[in-house]
Parts: structure tokens; sequence; C-alpha cells
């Protein structure tokens, strides 16, 4: 039975954090609070929580398009390919905040996370719940959007909500606070100039 699992931003019981971990890997999908809305978690290579996350969203599992949630850049070179100098120290610039870089995903990305599109997006996120389960965790996780039932509002900031109307999806949901109404703002880096695929709660006038 899904629960929540409570984590304050300051000082989180690591035994709630080792909590969350042992769900994540044993093949558990999660929702967690990031910078922007809470996300839908579950561990990069586990082929049963990617499977659990793309029937969660309603999409096929071979054309999914879901994100990496990294600690910090270091992952940076492992996941994702031909990351010019001027388009690194905007990284450097932006991350972590709220924002998901597009790149040419890696090799070691698994082709199941990547798709057809051979790309991947990938956010450092600017809160320290999350920031205490990837590192506990010590590796990304695959994430993607709450959205939200109701025609007003694209996605849900209650987690006692999320768990009442996700609960039967995951395995738990964590209670980092109220989230935000807005998404991360989204860049495409495949190409010669980064483009604005969606402008959400990072300044685009920050970057350029």
């Amino acid at each position: 039975m899904a629960h929540l699992v409570k984590l304050h931003d300051d000082n989180p019981d690591p035994r709630k954090v080792q909590e969350v971990v042992r769900a994540l890997d044993n093949n558990g999908l999660i929702v967690c609070p990031t910078d922007t809305v809470y996300s839908f978690a579950a561990k990069l290579g586990s082929p049963k929580g990617f499977d659990r996350l793309a029937r969660a969203k309603g999409v096929k599992p071979e054309k999914a398009h879901f994100s990496l949630l990294c600690a910090d850049l270091s992952d940076l070179s492992r996941y994702a390919t031909h990351i010019s100098n001027p388009l690194f120290k905007m990284m450097k610039r932006a991350l972590p905040g709220p924002y998901t870089f597009v790149l040419p995903a890696s090799s070691e990305v698994p082709k199941l996370y990547k798709g057809k599109k051979k790309t991947i997006g990938i956010r450092v996120p600017d809160h320290p719940v999350a920031q205490h389960v990837l590192r506990e965790l010590g590796s990304p996780l695959v994430v993607s959007s709450v959205h939200d039932d109701d025609a007003m509002r694209e996605y849900t900031t209650d987690p006692e909500l999320i768990l009442e109307r996700n609960g039967h999806l995951v395995d738990l949901v964590v209670d980092g606070g109220m989230g935000h109404l807005e998404a991360s703002t989204v860049l495409d880096c495949t190409g010669s100039e980064p483009e604005v695929l969606r402008e959400g709660l990072g300044s685009v006038d920050d970057l350029f």
C-alpha cells in the first residue's frame, strides 16, 4: 500500500531517505518533489521501474520521452555527448535550477530510455529533498511530471492529493511540501544554437 514519506528540507531523517532509496533499488516507482513540479521517478537502469513509469503516464515504453534527474553536472559527460564549451558554461550557470537540457544521449543511456530520437533530457534540481535522495541512491532518476486531471491547473501540487490519486500506481509519495505550478524551462541543445522548447519556471533571460 502506497504511503507518504515526509522529508523536511533542511535535515531529512536518514531512515526515511533510506526507505525511499530501498523502494527505488527494488524496481520501485515513487513520486518525489523537484524544484518545479512533483514527478514520478524510477531508478535509471531499472527496466521494471521504467515500465511502471510508462504505465503511470499512459504511454508505451518505446515511445516514452522522460528526463534524467541528476545530482550534479558530473553525470553530464557520462550520459550526454557533443557538449561544447559555451553550452557547458551556460549549463553551469543554470544548474542546479529549473531547466531541462535536451542533449544527444551517450551509449551509457540504455535504448529503452532515449527512444528513437537518441536524445535525453537532463535536469539537476535545486531542491534539498531531491538532492538527498539522488546522492543516497548514487544514480540518476528517470522522471516525468505528475499532471492534474483538473482542466484549470496542469500539475498537482499537494502531495496528499497526489497520493490519493496515484497511490495505486506507486510505492510511495515523498512529501517535500507544496510543489510549484510551473514546470522546468526546456532547451533543445542538439543543434548549433540552443532552442527554447518550453518556457517554464526558469528565466530564459538569465541564460543568453
